[in-house]
């Protein structure tokens, strides 16, 4: 879970009692994944649409045409990231050159009008990340660090470079924003290694942003078809690292199975129950037999055969 950036004095230091802590409900920061067609889109049906605000920077809204809920459309890098800025709120953290600071926040704020509109939100739904990296890196090769300084040529490893800090800048800002769950669509890409064994990542530009990402949300959840012996396959939920699938996946709450039903309105409720086990006990661990179970003795295997 995630607090907000938000300064408290003196000098921006205070201890937050356990008191002050625990009754507050933070919110949940996922990455929602799968292959093209999977219905990732399609979860904005399982969320209350009086509470969810629809991010489309993919521009693929027919599969929730008709979906009841208010939406925003992001077609620029710029806007992307005044859009986080605005969701946010400032970061005290950033110089008032930098994205993100109280300038910053104020212009956006100016423009986007008071961000006392976004109260009636619980849930950031942001379709797609994948998209967003694109509108990103082609931002990127504009900038004076996409430039070689001795020829003035494009220079792909300074645009890329940038595309890595601007990426992880507006996740992490999205990442604190406060009392809100913010969801992060992405496709999935299935792929083979140089021993032509199958592994899955996310279709991101650059390899920053794939890598670092699972450590920035609380939550990996992929959408996958799982083939059933004999049986048709179904669409479930993956949520845990260790899984038989090699899908990526992560739940930093504990309280998710492996395989869960592909609701993710259920699945929010889910994460905000309370534990059934104390966290000390679930993280209690046996390390299992380091050898083979002792065979039988001769003596046994020949009385039991005498017996029979």
């Amino acid at each position: 879970m995630s607090a907000p950036f938000n300064p408290a004095p003196p000098g921006g230091f205070r201890i937050i009692t356990a008191d002050e802590r625990l009754p507050v409900q933070c919110g949940i920061k996922g990455v929602l994944t799968g292959i093209s067609g999977i219905g990732k889109t399609s979860q904005l049906w399982t969320l209350d649409a009086t509470r969810t605000l629809f991010v489309n920077l993919e521009a693929g809204e027919l599969a929730v045409q008709g979906w009841p809920g208010d939406e925003v459309r992001v077609r620029s890098w710029e806007m992307a990231r005044d859009l986080a800025c605005w969701i946010g709120g400032p970061n005290p953290a950033m110089r008032a050159d930098q994205p993100y600071d109280v300038t910053h926040y104020a212009r956006v704020c100016d423009a986007f009008g008071s961000p006392e509109q976004l109260a009636k939100y619980d849930t950031i739904f942001v379709d797609s990340i994948t998209v967003a990296s694109r509108l990103c890196l082609q931002w990127c090769k504009g900038q004076p660090q996409a430039m070689s300084e001795r020829n003035g040529k494009p220079d792909l490893r300074g645009a890329y470079g940038l595309l890595g800090q601007e990426m992880i800048g507006w996740l992490t800002h999205l990442q604190h924003t406060p009392s809100k769950n913010v969801w992060l669509v992405g496709l999935l890409n299935k792929q083979l290694d140089d021993f032509n064994r199958p592994y899955f990542s996310l279709q991101i530009e650059g390899s920053k942003t794939g890598l670092e990402l699972p450590g920035i949300v609380d939550e990996v959840i992929t959408l996958a078809e799982l083939p059933r012996e004999n049986e048709t396959p179904i669409r479930a939920f993956v949520c845990t690292t260790l899984n038989a699938f090699g899908y990526p996946a992560k739940d930093r709450s504990g309280r998710l199975a492996t395989i869960e039903e592909p609701h993710l309105g259920r699945l929010m409720d889910k994460i905000r129950r309370p534990l059934a086990t104390p966290p000390p006990e679930r993280l209690q661990f046996t390390p299992p037999l380091t050898g083979p179970a002792a065979p039988a003795s001769t003596h046994d295997t020949i009385a039991t055969t005498t017996e029979g």
